[in-house]
């Protein structure tokens, strides 16, 4: 009996998050933007990483909420350390434009080369150019050229 109670909210547990996070993107659709904030953090609390990304997004952008780059970054990096190439770019962007952090282009490629070494084409264009500009990197025009080719 109890291991059928525990699947039971094993499989309640992950609609309720697949829930969440879906009436999120719903709600975003229809730039109901206070609700999918309230979706995505429900989802975000049960460790959803596309719901983390999503409210870095929003927290980036300003959307629902008043624009926070520090609260994007606390987002992001939650997500970008799930493994979720987009946050893991995004990031990368904050710290080489120092938006809720101090400006760093070594932790920048350090978050672009994550996110380009999984096939993300704007992060291997990013850090293409981070290798063609000599920012946070060595100047390699050949290593440039390897990221440029794999972004095309």
């Amino acid at each position: 009996m109890s291991k059928i109670l525990i699947l039971f909210v094993l499989l309640y547990t992950n609609i309720a998050l697949a829930s969440d996070y879906e009436n999120g993107v719903e709600a975003y659709k229809r730039k109901d933007y206070s609700t999918a904030l309230v979706n995505f953090r429900n989802a975000a609390q049960q460790d959803s990483a596309p719901a983390k990304y999503n409210l870095g997004f929003m927290y980036a952008k300003g959307q629902g909420v008043a624009q926070d780059y520090k609260e994007a970054v606390r987002w992001y990096t939650m997500a970008a350390e799930q493994g979720i190439a987009p946050a893991q770019n995004n990031l990368g962007s904050m710290y080489y434009r120092g938006e809720g952090v101090a400006q760093d282009y070594k932790e920048a490629v350090r978050w672009f080369t994550m996110a380009a070494q999984q096939g993300f084409a704007i992060a291997q264009f990013n850090l293409a150019l981070r290798y063609h500009t000599a920012e946070g990197v060595a100047l390699d025009y050949k290593e440039a050229l390897r990221w440029y080719r794999l972004a095309a």
